[in-house]
């Protein structure tokens, strides 16, 4: 495996970066992760806007999206893949042991793991933890995931494949690398933005492509959803066949089946979509 570390590719055992990376310190880090299809990734300008955009949040610099591009491209062609998972983690580079930055300058790291197609459909548990809608790191996709690593080992260890958050106010947000879905008397909702959830690339295509409404939701609407699907990166649009104990008797349902559909056709025809 070829991995790019700050400016080149480097074979996995010797792509190193610093044990004072903060980054790894203390989690002061962004990142994207993209599906590649055959060496092509998708939605790349709209992931780098994001990545933009998280850095900026986090007072990083800019990254250097054109040498991004380049690295993503030479990560595609070194490691040949039918179906990928491309990762690109920028952080605050070499820093003192604590919470302020160093001068070294930031840290940029693409790799790219072969990964299998998603289940046709996934279980959900909900968790008793939140997610801050008010946050400093609310609506941005930082390296600081311990949360999620958390929430998701809850759910593996009750059979199901993802958990999801409610945010402080008991509204439905979102799960630890998903954006989540409903259907409503016919209607399809997700939760807005303003409920903390990350604004995820999958979910706005989702949203532009199917017309769902972002609609402020209580977390007990999973009670009573007639279907529910997840969206990222990798899941595309997944039925939810069971949420709790609660099963659902059609998955995909009529709604989900027509947004799987409709994402398939308008991913297929433009594989980066503005």
């Amino acid at each position: 495996m070829k991995i790019w570390v700050d400016g080149g590719l480097r074979d996995a055992g010797s792509a190193n970066i610093s044990v004072l990376d903060h980054g790894l310190t203390v989690g002061d880090g962004v990142f994207e992760s993209l599906k590649t299809v055959n060496g092509v990734p998708f939605a790349l300008t709209r992931h780098l806007d994001r990545l933009v955009s998280s850095a900026r949040g986090l007072g990083l610099p800019d990254p250097d999206t054109d040498e991004v591009r380049r690295a993503c491209a030479a990560v595609a062609e070194a490691n040949p893949t039918p179906l990928g998972r491309l990762r690109i983690t920028y952080t605050g580079g070499i820093s003192p042991l604590g919470s302020d930055r160093g001068e070294a300058g930031p840290t940029l790291v693409v790799a790219l793991g072969e990964v299998s197609r998603r289940a046709d459909t996934t279980s959900v548990i909900t968790v008793p933890w939140t997610r801050n809608e008010r946050g400093a790191l609310t609506g941005l996709k930082t390296t600081s995931y311990a949360e999620n690593v958390v929430a998701l080992a809850r759910a593996r260890q009750r059979g199901a494949g993802e958990a999801l958050f409610a945010n402080t106010r008991g509204r439905l947000c979102e799960g630890t690398g998903s954006n989540v879905f409903v259907v409503l008397r016919g209607e399809l909702h997700t939760p807005p933005v303003e409920s903390g959830c990350l604004a995820g690339i999958t979910r706005a295509l989702a949203v532009e492509w199917t017309g769902a409404r972002e609609t402020d939701l209580p977390l007990e609407v999973l009670d009573e959803a007639e279907e529910v699907f997840l969206t990222s990166t990798l899941r595309d649009i997944q039925p939810v066949q069971r949420i709790d104990g609660r099963l659902l008797p059609e998955a995909p349902g009529p709604v989900t089946a027509k947004a799987m559909r409709q994402f398939e056709e308008r991913a297929a025809a433009d594989p980066d979509p503005r």
